[in-house]
């Protein structure tokens, strides 16, 4: 009798098929070598934004203040404009309640006394016009009264001049008398009349004389005069211009003074407006570090964060400086967001799962503290669209899309520790100075 199980425990009689399995897992092994291979690098990054207005925005108190009230808490979502906390005045410079209104009114002084001064050079240079008037008469009155006096002097030498002659006629006719009279032809009573006639016209003469120097001492008197008036009123015109200068420099002081108050009007009217601390943008509050009412803030210190709420999502990825010369701009890209399930093949990834596209925009020249490069990314528009669930700050995986080779050469590569596409690189790089050359 036939034992069955001896049979089936016992394979001895059995026909094999290992050496057939073996010989397919070969030719499958071979196939597979042969197949085409994406060559990749593994990335990571972080999700951000091109855009430096849609990054995340820290709240800063413009000025140091006590919290009276909060409008938001902690996560709300807030419009451009809406009031977040706010402030009440600390500094002692700015408590007086009335002070914008105190310093209006101290503008208000300046520009009055300004005005006093302009009037006041108003009235100095009537001043100066009334002096230059007078002075202008009173210089034609002095050069009238020295053309009479000159006038005078010609009518007296004219005199001079006749009553010269008169006595040389009366000089030679007592002359010739005093001769007759020695010689006995005439009386002495003819010759004391002749005598007489002769002192007379000496006389005559010696007046005329003292007349003419009276007349030029008198040009002489008006022309000091004359000059002492110029000086007189040179005095007073430089007195009243220096009066107009002077106003003229207080204007110009209150002038400053004014734009000085002016300007710190301005600045108490914008201070008073910077009381309430409003959202820069349309986005949420997060991180808020200030609790409760009656907190002091310094100036420029963070209230919180405002997450914009419009955002065009990029990717920064940080790429090692060995794998940089393989970058370049428009370069494909597919994009791992942590939180989405994805299933990734690195070779072929067109058949990944839970991959996102997208393409190179910039390369950084300056390498980061961390030692490596910084790249973005952007959302290929001509590819399934990134998920609108990622937020800014999430991880990100990148693998770069390099050049398609054969299975055994990428196994052939990183046995030998070659970096991906070099001899590609180093042969795009030949037939471009192959161009060039020609």
């Amino acid at each position: 009798m036939k034992i069955q199980s001896f049979d089936k425990i016992y394979h001895i009689h059995k026909d094999s098929r290992v050496k057939r399995w073996f010989y397919i897992f070969i030719i499958l092994c071979v196939v597979v070598l042969f197949l085409p291979w994406t060559q990749n690098i593994h990335l990571r990054g972080n999700v951000s934004t091109l855009y430096q207005e849609q990054r995340p925005q820290q709240l800063n108190s413009p000025i140091p203040g006590r919290i009276t009230k909060w409008h938001i808490k902690n996560g709300d979502y807030v419009k451009k404009g809406d009031t977040i906390l706010q402030l009440a005045e600390v500094k002692e410079d700015y408590l007086d309640p009335q002070l914008l209104q105190r310093t209006r009114e101290q503008v208000t002084a300046k520009k009055g006394v300004r005005d006093y001064y302009q009037a006041k050079i108003g009235t100095t240079n009537t001043q100066l016009a009334a002096i230059n008037a007078s002075r202008t008469l009173k210089l034609a009155q002095l050069k009238i009264k020295i053309a009479q006096l000159n006038n005078k002097v010609t009518a007296e030498l004219a005199e001079f001049a006749a009553v010269n002659n008169e006595l040389k006629l009366s000089e030679d006719q007592y002359n010739r008398q005093k001769k007759m009279y020695d010689e006995g032809l005439v009386s002495l009573t003819q010759f004391q009349q002749r005598s007489v006639s002769y002192q007379n016209a000496l006389a005559k003469k010696t007046a005329v004389e003292n007349k003419l120097a009276q007349t030029r001492q008198e040009i002489t008197t008006v022309n000091i005069e004359q000059n002492a008036t110029i000086q007189d009123y040179m005095e007073k015109v430089s007195k009243t211009e220096g009066e107009r200068f002077l106003s003229m420099g207080q204007i110009q002081g209150s002038s400053g003074e004014i734009a000085k108050l002016e300007n710190q009007a301005a600045n108490y009217q914008a201070r008073q407006g910077l009381y309430a601390i409003v959202a820069s943008q349309d986005g949420q509050v997060v991180q808020l570090n200030k609790a409760g009412i009656g907190e002091i803030l310094k100036e420029t210190e963070s209230i919180g964060t405002i997450v914009p709420k419009k955002v065009d999502y990029a990717v920064e990825i940080y790429v090692k400086p060995v794998d940089l010369p393989l970058l370049r701009i428009g370069q494909k890209l597919m994009c791992v967001f942590d939180g989405f399930p994805a299933i990734v093949f690195s070779g072929w990834p067109d058949s990944s799962y839970g991959t996102f596209s997208g393409k190179v925009i910039a390369i950084e020249n300056n390498i980061n503290a961390n030692g490596l490069f910084k790249a973005l990314v952007i959302e290929d528009k001509g590819q399934k669209p990134w998920p609108p669930q990622i937020k800014m700050g999430a991880g990100v995986k990148g693998i770069a899309i390099l050049n398609d080779v054969p299975v055994w050469y990428e196994l052939w590569r990183n046995i030998n520790g070659f970096p991906p596409d070099y001899y590609g690189l180093k042969t795009e790089k030949s037939k471009s100075a192959d161009e060039k050359s020609k």
